[in-house]
């Protein structure tokens, strides 16, 4: 059972997914930004490193985001234990909180922030080579395999919300658009806080979940396409 305590007023509150080797850090009301780190200190560091690159997220969506580095101050609200997902790299636990129902505001603002990343993905793609700089070990996909991947997953994703979208070839722009709207709308209508289905999630996980996704490809690919 997570462990849980209130936020204070004028913090940021935050889920701990504690793995055996990794720990991940999500803001709870800003879906996406969520980073990883060996242990909790370092989530949470990460996690306010990331805060200027969050930023043209909340832009994106219209959404005021009154945090810099290292001025957001995180109140833990839950602490996850985490699984052979959260080690593997992903935050794979939903949050109690995240039970619970939204108001049809609050649903908009969350699909909004998913929105904004997706036009942060968008813009980082279409500056990036065709070619990334490989990680230290040689790996690593190229912009369109990620691309690919990324809309992959989303389907994948939308059927934990109870939608089954189309697949389409990964360069069809228009089959992707309408593939976000579907999934975006399901986000504005499911707000109950119970999963469409017994292995499904809900609405604010599944913001969070693909929201992180979209963004920590992203992120990988600006990071790639800079000189070592």
């Amino acid at each position: 059972m997570p462990t849980r305590r209130a936020a204070p007023d004028a913090s940021v509150a935050v889920v701990l997914e504690e793995g055996k080797r990794l720990v991940f850090a999500s803001a709870l009301d800003w879906p996406g930004w969520c980073r990883a780190g060996r242990g909790e200190a370092l989530a949470l560091e990460a996690l306010a490193a990331y805060a200027p690159r969050y930023a043209p997220v909340a832009e994106a969506a219209g959404v005021a985001f009154p945090f810099a580095e290292g001025d957001a101050a995180f109140a833990v609200l839950e602490r996850l234990a985490g699984s052979a997902t959260t080690d593997f790299g992903a935050p794979g636990s939903p949050a109690a909180a995240e039970g619970a129902t939204l108001s049809a505001a609050d649903a908009a603002r969350r699909a909004d922030l998913v929105r904004g990343s997706w036009a942060v993905f968008d813009a980082v793609v279409a500056d990036a080579p065709a070619i990334l700089r490989k990680g230290p070990r040689g790996g690593g996909r190229d912009r369109d395999a990620i691309v690919e991947h990324v809309q992959e997953a989303e389907n994948a994703y939308a059927r934990k919300l109870g939608v089954t979208l189309a697949v389409a070839a990964a360069d069809d722009a228009c089959a992707r658009s309408a593939a976000r709207d579907a999934l975006d709308a399901a986000l504005r209508r499911a707000r109950s806080g119970t999963p469409a289905s017994a292995k499904g999630w809900t609405a604010r996980y599944a913001a969070r979940r693909v929201a992180w996704h979209v963004l920590d490809h992203a992120w990988e690919i600006e990071d790639r396409s800079e000189a070592p």
